[in-house]
């Protein structure tokens, strides 16, 4: 039998399937689907078996050395998904099936010496004395010690030879449990054997009357209120085995979620759930776009419709942005479906992940939560996928394999014949188009739940206030209704895009901007530590307290991050209990939760944060939002510039007004004209949608257009330049006419990390050859990508252009 595996070398000349010999012993035991160990030249990797044949069209084949897996990681089709995206984003396949499973599982090459098994002969004196007590040397222990060279020797004589371990990263977690290591039966006649004072060992033993199972040692000492000698001399007797029993790392182990129960639908509601219902039971695959307004109860037709799919005997994955993976959220799904739910999201650690995933593998949850990976869950049933705030451009991943999870979504949902819902109150340009075409199928609902008003949105125009004389961060209108809340005991949100103290430092004297050495931007201000921090590359320095330019003492910083709005207020409002949210503060884990948890139980006044609040937050008594720089991303070099400024206005104020108490919102910016900032303040996007549209006609951007954005990089900027101009020609010599290929030109960060970057981009209707176009030029600069150090990424649609 012959599998055919890629192994996981990811470059251009080993991007295949390759042939590998089973082993007779293994015939009945291997699958697609599973990983392996096999040699690869002089070296060991792991490999993913994606076929098993007959016969191989090779003279001599090489066999797989090991098994990793006891059941296939991958489902068929997985495997298909995985080929499918390598065709779809460019990548190598092994990337591809790399980017399904979680990080533990990624494989380890440990390296080892070991006395070669045909040696009989004396190992040099240096040598013999490190395998006195032990039969193997861990490469770590000699690499750099003096005896390496005596080592290579006896490696070079056939004496030693060197061996690679592949191993996972992360083992699954185990306890020390005991078991009776007899049948039930016998337990009576056993406690008779024992002495009539070993009451308390009796007591133990009937324990296993009751629970004839294995019982975890610190369980079974609080049970039966004995202590470690009674078991151990149990053990001992033979009237009990230890044994180690495999155990779950749960996140939520000490959690308890109130159960929930379906709530009466609205009229919208029901209209909006009976189509997916529909697709649910006619079992056919269809895309539905679930435009809802903020607080219209989008949540709950999720948890309807899944539990439909739950009763038919089928799965379900639900997909929230990263930073919306609020314990709300969660609380909403695990307090519905209980123990049915696995949560995945990058607060929980690797070996958190590894065990949730698991859960999904052995089919022992039927709902999975989580961020842009969890579309991956190896679910064999899937009945339906939902994709929360679908707009959000966490969803698109920006390294290899580039895939967004959307397409995959759709995919994975053809499949398996079953219907996607794309949920938002803002949703992406490109789906609302799709839904105007009658690709994917609108449902709306307009009005909140229980006819709840929408908040008044302020527009506060900041040249006006500092007209006025208000140099402060905050505008009259929002002090003043700051000081309203505080009087009256309720809650207010502050959204500021931008972490740190402050933005940037200038000289006043020469115009000097303290940049990153490594990267072309400048360094961001960090009062807690006084740094000067490049949130590119983490480089760091201490701030200068004079100007390195013209040494001049005028130097200052403009700007303003949520460190400096957090002091701001302490000033202005020294009885207000603030918590700020943003990555820095949200670092450790768990922060996130407890942060959330505090203002939810009314032990702040005021929430300041990052992007990170804007979204999934319910907090009854926030009545008041206000956003201080509405135009920090809206002059960004980005056509998605207007339409993200336009989401995040739109999410953030959502937050108010939720409940009982009227909400209010306060945008402060400098350009309180644009279009963005005032259908915003009007929660309109029907308006923005047909004004948007027009910008990208003209402008020739997606929906209206395809495009493909080609970056490169290396250490030198010549070789840059000359690459992207050869890449540049090439496209355009072979592309037809209606495509329009731009560049080659400087990105518009134009170094990170020292190195160079410059891109060209592709803008398109129809290129049925693209891929085999983008493929060639990969082939053609194959040589240089591996021992030149250049770097050429390719993505199909890219949501960001810096």
């Amino acid at each position: 039998m012959i599998a055919k595996i890629i192994v996981d070398v990811p470059a251009n000349q080993t991007d295949r399937l390759f042939d590998y010999g089973v082993p007779e012993k293994w015939e009945d035991l291997i699958e697609p689907g599973m990983r392996v160990v096999v040699p690869f030249g002089p070296r060991k990797v792991q490999g993913f078996v994606v076929d098993l044949v007959e016969e191989t069209e090779l003279e001599k084949v090489r066999n797989i050395q090991d098994m990793m897996d006891v059941d296939p990681v991958l489902t068929p089709e997985l495997i298909e998904l995985g080929f499918w995206l390598t065709d779809e984003t460019l990548c190598f396949a092994v990337s591809a099936f790399q980017a399904m499973l979680p990080a533990a599982m990624k494989a380890n090459y440990k390296k080892k010496i070991v006395v070669a098994e045909t040696f009989d002969g004396k190992l040099a004196e240096e040598v013999s004395r490190w395998f006195e007590h032990r039969n193997e040397i861990p490469w770590e222990d000699i690499k750099d010690s003096q005896v390496l060279p005596i080592f290579k020797k006896e490696i070079k004589r056939g004496a030693l030879e060197s061996q690679v371990v592949v191993k996972e990263k992360t083992a699954p977690k185990t306890q020390a449990a005991l078991i009776l290591p007899y049948p039930k039966e016998e337990l009576e006649s056993r406690m008779e054997e024992l002495n009539d004072r070993a009451v308390k060992q009796k007591e133990v033993l009937s324990l296993f009357y009751e629970i004839n199972a294995p019982i975890a040692i610190p369980e079974l000492i609080e049970l039966a209120d004995t202590t470690r000698g009674t078991i151990k001399s149990l053990v001992q007797k033979g009237l009990l085995k230890q044994i180690e029993q495999e155990i779950y790392r749960d996140p939520y182990k000490f959690k308890s979620f109130k159960p929930s129960k379906p709530l009466d639908l609205t009229e919208e509601q029901r209209k909006a759930v009976e189509p997916i219902m529909n697709s649910l039971d006619e079992s056919y695959h269809n895309t539905f776009l679930l435009q809802g307004v903020t607080g219209s109860g989008k949540t709950e037709i999720y948890l309807q419709t899944i539990a439909h799919a739950l009763n038919q005997g089928k799965e379900a994955i639900v997909l929230v942005p990263e930073i919306s993976l609020t314990p709300q959220m969660v609380s909403r799904f695990k307090g519905r479906f209980g123990s049915d739910v696995a949560v995945m999201h990058s607060g929980l650690s690797k070996g958190e992940k590894y065990d949730e995933w698991r859960k999904i593998h052995r089919g022992e949850v039927k709902v999975v939560v989580g961020a842009r990976s969890a579309v991956f869950a190896p679910f064999k049933n899937l009945g339906i996928i939902i994709i929360d705030e679908e707009h959000e451009s966490s969803y698109k991943q920006e390294e290899t394999p580039r895939y967004h999870a959307r397409d995959v979504a759709i995919k994975r949902a053809k499949y398996h014949r079953c219907p996607v819902v794309l949920g938002s109150a803002t949703p992406a340009l490109e789906s609302f188009a799709r839904a105007q075409k009658q690709v994917y199928t609108l449902l709306q609902l307009k009005e909140r739940v229980n006819k709840r008003e929408m908040p008044d949105v302020e527009i506060v125009d900041m040249r006006e206030e500092l007209r006025s004389g208000n140099r402060s961060m905050f505008s009259k209108p929002l002090f003043d209704k700051l000081i309203d809340r505080l009087e009256k005991g309720e809650q207010s949100v502050l959204l500021l895009n931008r972490r740190g103290y402050s933005t940037f430092l200038i000289c006043r004297d020469c115009g000097y901007v303290l940049d990153c050495p490594h990267c072309d931007i400048s360094l961001t201000y960090h009062k807690i530590n006084h740094m000067m921090k490049c949130h590119y590359c983490g480089y760091e320095q201490r701030a200068p307290k004079v100007c390195p330019n013209c040494t001049s003492e005028h130097i200052r910083f403009f700007g303003t991050g949520t460190q400096r709005v957090e002091e701001e207020l302490a000033k202005i409002l020294p009885d207000a209990r603030v918590i700020r949210m943003d990555v820095d503060t949200t670092r450790r884990k768990g922060a996130h939760e407890k942060l959330l948890g505090q203002f939810g139980d009314g032990k702040a006044d005021i929430l300041l944060g990052t992007q990170m609040i804007a979204k999934g937050l319910d907090f009854e008594k926030v009545t008041l939002v206000g956003v201080l720089a509405a135009d920090a991303m809206l002059h960004l070099p980005d056509f998605r510039a207007s339409e993200r400024t336009f989401q995040l206005l739109t999410q953030v104020s959502g937050r108010a007004g939720r409940h009982e108490l009227h909400g209010e919102v306060v945008i402060q910016t400098y350009t309180p004209e644009h279009y963005s900032i005032q259908y915003a303040s009007h929660h309109d996007f029907d308006s923005f949608y047909v004004k948007e549209m027009q910008a990208r006609k003209l402008h020739g951007y997606p929906p209206f257009y395809y495009i493909t954005l080609i970056n490169i990089s290396h250490e030198e900027i010549t070789k840059v330049l000359s690459v992207t101009e050869k890449i540049t020609n090439f496209l355009k010599a072979n592309l037809s006419e209606n495509s329009i290929v731009l560049g080659p030109v400087a990105s518009a960060i134009p170094r990170i990390k020292d190195r160079y970057r410059y891109q060209c981009m592709i803008k398109y209707k129809v290129e049925p050859d693209l891929n085999r176009l983008l493929k060639e030029i990969l082939k053609r600069f194959s040589k240089e990508l591996t021992k030149d150090n250049l770097q050429i990424t390719i993505d199909r649609n890219p949501h960001m252009l810096m």
